[in-house]
């Protein structure tokens, strides 16, 4: 009997003497990531039981208003690029980076 593999990914996060996130890092060691430093993180999980969605959504005081816009903007390409891959549903996925495109522009990502 083959031995099963188990990967861990860990996030640490440093609170403030408000519980204010103060340094976030991350380590994948299969991924070959220890303890990487970011600002922010958004993290789904699906709870199949109850059929919702868990969020734990974290950002650094120090996380620039600009750099977040990015990050959401990033992160909603990702999702339009992975649903398409989950669903094969190429119609919804385009209408996604659609929404993505008037994002981009409406939050002035275009101009930078």
């Amino acid at each position: 009997m083959s031995k099963k593999h188990i990967s861990d990914i860990n996030i640490r996060v440093e609170l403030d003497e408000n519980r204010v996130p103060d340094k976030l890092t991350w380590t994948a060691k299969d991924g070959g990531v220890d303890r990487a430093k970011s600002k922010a993180m958004l993290l789904s999980i699906w709870d199949h039981a109850a059929q919702e969605t868990l969020r734990i959504d974290l950002w650094t005081k120090d996380m620039p208003v600009d750099e977040m816009k990015k990050f959401f903007h990033q992160t909603l390409v990702a999702m339009a690029d992975t649903y398409e891959r989950a669903t094969e549903d190429e119609k919804m996925a385009a209408t996604m980076r659609d929404f993505c495109e008037y994002f981009a522009e409406k939050t002035e990502l275009l101009d930078q």
